[in-house]
């Protein structure tokens, strides 16, 4: 005696894949918030990190004039195409927060940009344009507000590890602060504070008519 055994059919098989996966991360989910076993299937954390090396040492001959804090609330979202926002898609709100500090380049001096009177009571100098430095994050006072991700990315999300998952809205984040910095008053903060560095410097030398001045 002979029994047929039906095979199940593919479309059967995807959804119960579905529902599997499903099941999986809601029973995650229940288990992250009932009390007590958030503790026992918690995780360490373990720094094994390897000495710093020094790789290379720059001399510096700017002077930094200024330093503006700013803060940006990116909300950046990504959509598939074809596909709903609840299969394929996400949306970050994050804020950054950041510094950009102006400096006076002193090192491109050349001779002729430095006058002094026979007597060295005079002294003019003539410097370049004061300028923006790169937008530096602050990682203790950025974070991601909010998350929506559809499906798909939360099943990628949840077979591999991404470190880069928060790098577009931290590059957003730092070209919106230097764009802000630009439209700022920050250079010409950075050379009136030369500008009172150095007429304070030369005096105390005994120079007592000090004249700056900027751009070629």
């Amino acid at each position: 005696m002979t029994t047929s055994i039906k095979r199940m059919p593919v479309w059967a098989k995807v959804i119960t894949a579905v529902v599997l996966v499903l099941v999986v991360l809601f029973a995650g989910l229940r288990l992250a918030v009932l009390p007590g076993l958030r503790d026992l299937f918690g995780t360490e954390t373990h720094d094994r990190s390897g000495p710093t090396l020094l790789q290379s040492i720059q001399d510096m001959s700017r002077y930094d004039a200024a330093s503006g804090n700013f803060q940006v609330v990116v909300d950046l979202e990504k959509d598939a195409k074809f596909l709903p926002d609840a299969i394929r898609g996400s949306r970050t709100l994050y804020v950054g927060a950041g510094t950009v500090d102006a400096y006076v380049d002193l090192g491109s001096l050349a001779k002729n940009d430095v006058t002094v009177n026979s007597d060295r009571t005079s002294a003019t100098l003539r410097l370049p344009h004061a300028v923006l430095g790169k937008p530096a994050l602050d990682p203790n006072r950025s974070y991601a507000v909010s998350k929506q991700r559809g499906l798909l990315d939360r099943l990628g999300d949840f077979f591999s590890d991404n470190p880069n998952s928060e790098r577009s809205v931290q590059k957003l984040a730092a070209k919106h602060i230097g764009d802000a910095a630009k439209d700022s008053h920050l250079t010409a903060r950075a050379e009136k504070n030369t500008t009172s560095m150095l007429d304070g410097l030369l005096r105390s030398l005994g120079f007592t008519d000090v004249t700056v001045t900027y751009g070629t």
